[in-house]
């Protein structure tokens, strides 16, 4: 729930009198305040291997996916940890694995999860419940040993976005034909979502080289993360019919074709990950720049004001970074190898 919707909801769950108005204006904090990391940060779960995705189930549990093993963990909301099994059919190499994981806007009617794996022949989302074998609903993506995408999110629309990449062969990129560096916008059936800006396709934007991140402002603009080649790194505004230059560009264009990053970094400060939103700031994981990063947005216009970076070198790679359900702090997660972590960072409004 980003931090407008957040706000909405509060406001529907309460009474009139102090208490309600108290609520409610602490609501009206998170949607329009200002954040900050706060203190202490907290370890919710260790001993993991390059947790990859992560996604709230309406419990408040979190439910995180190890890229090698395709081993499932849920971290309940009273921090005890329970194995939810593997996914079945992943198949690890490189950069590939069980990637990217999301749960169904409807949730508490359909009980789906989906996630974005590697198999044998190709990159594809899959959905289940638990206890059951997945299906299938997005077959094709390129694998490869780098370059595979693997973020899922569902948008304000309800519909699912899926990130890929070109899987090492750049001319993918600009091909409309091929799913390889994209972002694709499908409904919970894998099929092109109503409004797509190219009819009977999935695709939603393209030009990527390898898109990591995703998440939407209390307005309900897009934006991605994306990584660079060896000079650039960037944070895109997605916008429906995109195209974001790759490989033709890469960073700044000022060319009419393409759309031109809201910031860009060289990847040894950044080779930015995880995306997320809150408190009028896109939050990003960095894995080689081995930092966050804070980037305030202006709410009129969406575009990127100011950069901070936070915890450089504290926790190594980062590789993940969501908000939570009420908005009040992020989850992040460690890609060191081995010993990973998943860690709660409160955010301090002002």
């Amino acid at each position: 729930m980003n931090d407008l919707a957040h706000y909405r909801h509060s406001l529907s769950r309460v009474a009139r009198g102090p208490r309600a108005i108290f609520v409610a204006l602490l609501a009206l904090l998170v949607a329009a305040g200002c954040a900050t990391p706060g203190t202490p940060v907290r370890q919710v779960a260790g001993n993991l291997a390059i947790p990859w995705g992560l996604a709230f189930l309406p419990d408040g549990s979190a439910l995180v996916g190890q890229r090698d093993s395709a081993r499932l963990i849920q971290i309940r909301p009273d921090g005890t940890t329970v194995a939810r099994g593997t996914v079945p059919g992943v198949v690890h190499a490189g950069e590939g694995g069980l990637l990217g994981l999301a749960v169904s806007p409807n949730y508490a009617a359909d009980g789906l999860v989906f996630a974005y794996t590697t198999t044998a022949t190709d990159n594809r989302v899959v959905r289940f419940r638990f206890g059951t074998a997945p299906t299938a609903i997005v077959t094709g993506i390129p694998k490869g040993t780098n370059h595979n995408g693997g973020r899922l999110a569902f948008g304000p629309d309800r519909m699912l976005y899926v990130s890929t990449g070109d899987a090492g062969t750049r001319s993918r990129a600009q091909d409309r034909a091929s799913l390889g560096g994209k972002i694709l916008r499908v409904t919970t059936t894998g099929a092109p979502a109503p409004g797509n800006p190219f009819a009977g396709s999935r695709v939603y934007s393209y030009g990527h080289r390898n898109v990591q991140g995703m998440a939407w402002d209390g307005r309900g603009r897009m934006y991605a993360t994306e990584f660079g080649q060896d000079t650039w790194d960037e944070v895109n505004r997605i916008v429906a019919g995109g195209n974001y230059g790759w490989p033709i560009v890469e960073g700044q264009a000022k060319d009419p074709r393409f759309r031109d990053p809201l910031t860009e970094w060289h990847p040894v400060d950044a080779s930015p990950s995880g995306l997320a939103f809150a408190g009028q700031a896109l939050w990003v994981g960095g894995l080689r720049g081995q930092r966050m990063w804070r980037l305030a947005v202006d709410d009129a216009n969406g575009t990127v004001t100011s950069r901070t970076e936070y915890y450089r070198g504290t926790y190594g790679r980062i590789r993940t970074v969501v908000t939570s359900p009420d908005g009040r702090s992020l989850w992040i997660t460690t890609s060191n190898g081995s010993g990973d972590k998943v860690l709660k960072v409160p955010l301090a409004y002002s």
